[in-house]
């Protein structure tokens, strides 16, 4: 019997900056639109401010690439940005703020640690039976939670995940690792951009950590994706479908990605999409000023010194 995880879900890269992230992410080539930001009026009468925490995506048909920010009142909102009073009835509310506030602080804390990416989600066919599977491995997680996001005013979409729990809820020591059930094919393509870049699907994370706890690592995600790694030269790959998670030592990254080296460790030290034309994105770059190099692999890709902290692989695909 085959694995219930069917792929990437998403990968969330954390900043502090959401409205400079954005700026950087445009000149990669995504298309992502403004954020919109959860806000609350901080006393009767006041107009809602914005608070907890804002993301906002490069979508694909089955995957999306996150920008996500815990909201610090200093911080500017990005050029388009909306606010989005939150309503909930009496008896929800305590818990929807409860678990906006762990969020929040779950973000923060990825954040002071460093800039970059802290989010890796995976897809199911079937989250519960997920959640139940886990269980029985003794893998300690949150639970299922279900929660709605508006795509466009007459069409809400109910998320369903869990998220993985370490030494705090949901939080695990490369940052929040959790399941998600599938995206619906309907609504994604509701939100499906073109992308100037040629993006078209998440497709590859890399997963960083030191030589000695590779092994360790290993058999933590075996557990979590229930599939066995194979050896890809310095790399242990988990095939996910149409994507993959690589494991790879520190000291090993430069081999993939000449020049780089994690910015942590264990941490997600690269992501990859596929692209249509490898050319035609090293054309956009250039054309945007942003640095990039070619690996030996081919794969054109910015590094974690440009990228805030996180490399973003270019793969041609198809």
């Amino acid at each position: 019997m085959g694995s219930d995880i069917t792929g990437l879900h998403h990968v969330g890269h954390v900043v502090a900056d959401l409205a400079g992230a954005l700026d950087l992410y445009r000149r990669l080539g995504f298309a992502v639109p403004p954020p919109a930001y959860p806000a609350m009026a901080p006393r009767e009468g006041a107009a809602p401010e914005p608070f907890g925490a804002v993301n906002a995506h490069a979508d694909f048909a089955r995957d999306f690439v996150e920008l996500a920010s815990p909201v610090r009142a200093e911080a500017r909102l990005p050029d388009g940005a909306t606010l989005v009073p939150l309503h909930a009835p009496p008896d929800v509310l305590p818990v929807l703020l409860d678990r906006i506030a762990t969020t929040s602080a779950n973000l923060a804390v990825c954040l002071d640690r460093f800039e970059g990416a802290h989010i890796l989600m995976f897809s199911s066919a079937d989250v519960d039976a997920t959640a139940d599977r886990l269980a029985a491995a003794g893998v300690r997680h949150g639970g299922v939670h279900t929660v709605h996001r508006p795509v466009r005013p007459d069409l809400v979409e109910a998320v369903r995940y869990l998220e993985v729990d370490g030494e705090r809820p949901g939080l695990v020591a490369e940052g929040r690792v959790g399941v998600v059930a599938d995206l619906d094919p309907a609504i994604q393509a509701v939100r499906v951009p073109e992308h100037p870049n040629g993006a078209v699907a998440l497709v590859e994370a890399v997963l960083c950590a030191p030589a000695a706890g590779l092994d360790d690592l290993a058999a933590r995600y075996t557990r979590y994706l229930d599939v066995e790694p194979v050896h890809d030269g310095p790399a242990l790959v988990f095939p996910l479908g149409t994507a993959r998670l690589v494991l790879l030592a520190d000291h090993r990254l430069g081999e993939l990605l000449p020049g780089e080296r994690p910015v942590a460790s264990p941490a997600l030290a690269a992501y990859a999409v596929g692209v249509r034309d490898s050319a035609a994105v090293a054309r956009h770059l250039r054309a945007h000023g942003v640095p990039f190099e070619v690996a030996g692999s081919g794969d054109v890709f910015v590094s974690a010194a440009t990228a805030l902290g996180v490399a973003v692989v270019f793969r041609q695909v198809g």
